[in-house]
């Protein structure tokens, strides 16, 4: 996949080289130009077009409303933004789950639609027909496993997964499903640290933690919540590098100030 007719530097081959040299993955989302352009400039490895847009941009309470064509249109900006990392989008509920033949259909039209380079599906082994007959297509998949949003009104509730030794046992299985399957990376979310880095150490592929410790190969977060834009939402796991929030309502507030006053625009400013 090229951008500008330039080739991708971070490549599922990539990947896999760092895990086997033990550098880690950084990953963020990004679901638009201007911020895939800028995560590109700083050196992120992946950006995740997740169905997390949902959330974030459409202000829904879960991830189950965003459509296919919804996230192909965010996969669509932001491939265009990026020459160095690998772009992976989300595919959102309903367009896998129960039909692989519904699979394939919905994972061509993102990859031929938006010239992503993967896409990544929850789920383990109920998901597994599906992830087999996409991977057949020659479309790279990475796998999503722990906390699946996507299945939250069956958790109901955004808790920790796989406390107990029978859902442990369970994820660690899909895991090694995932990989026999062809998946090139698994995602484990809002699990045990020391399950994590037990999955971690019994795959070959990488697998990217969300709030699943520091002994697996990557990290990933939701751009809008490590820039300190969405302060409703506060895990354990989430770090926040900035108070953009702030910083924006200064500015918003300066800007109305100065229109009121007649400040802006001053001479320098017009025509």
């Amino acid at each position: 996949m090229s951008v500008e007719g330039k080739n991708r530097i971070i490549t599922t081959q990539r990947l896999l080289e760092m895990k086997s040299k033990g550098e880690k993955i950084a990953m963020l989302t990004a679901y638009d130009f201007t911020s895939a352009r800028i995560v590109d400039e700083a050196g992120i490895d992946i950006i995740l077009v997740g169905d997390s847009a949902a959330n974030v941009m459409a202000g829904h309470e879960t991830t189950l409303p965003i459509t296919l064509d919804q996230m192909i249109y965010h996969a669509q900006s932001v491939v265009r933004a990026v020459k160095n990392p690998m772009v992976v989008v989300d595919m959102p509920f309903g367009t896998y789950q129960g039909d692989s033949k519904q699979a394939v259909s919905s994972a061509i039209r993102i990859m031929k639609e938006s010239e992503a380079d993967a896409l990544k599906v929850e789920g383990g082994k109920e998901v597994i027909e599906s992830i087999k007959r996409i991977l057949s297509t020659g479309i790279p998949v990475m796998g999503h496993l722990g906390l699946t949003p996507q299945s939250i009104h069956k958790f109901g509730t955004y808790s920790v997964r796989a406390r107990e030794e029978e859902e442990a046992n369970k994820l660690l299985a899909d895991a090694l499903s995932l990989e026999e399957a062809g998946c090139f990376a698994i995602v484990l979310e809002k699990i045990p640290a020391e399950l994590g880095t037990k999955v971690a150490a019994s795959v070959k592929i990488p697998v990217i933690g969300i709030g699943a410790g520091g002994g697996v190969d990557g990290q990933v977060l939701v751009m809008h919540d490590m820039l300190g834009l969405n302060k409703e939402f506060s895990p354990r796991f989430l770090r926040r590098y900035h108070d953009l929030r702030s910083e924006m309502l200064k500015a918003f507030r300066n800007y109305i100030s100065d229109v009121r006053s007649g400040d802006f625009p001053n001479d320098q400013e017009q025509y």
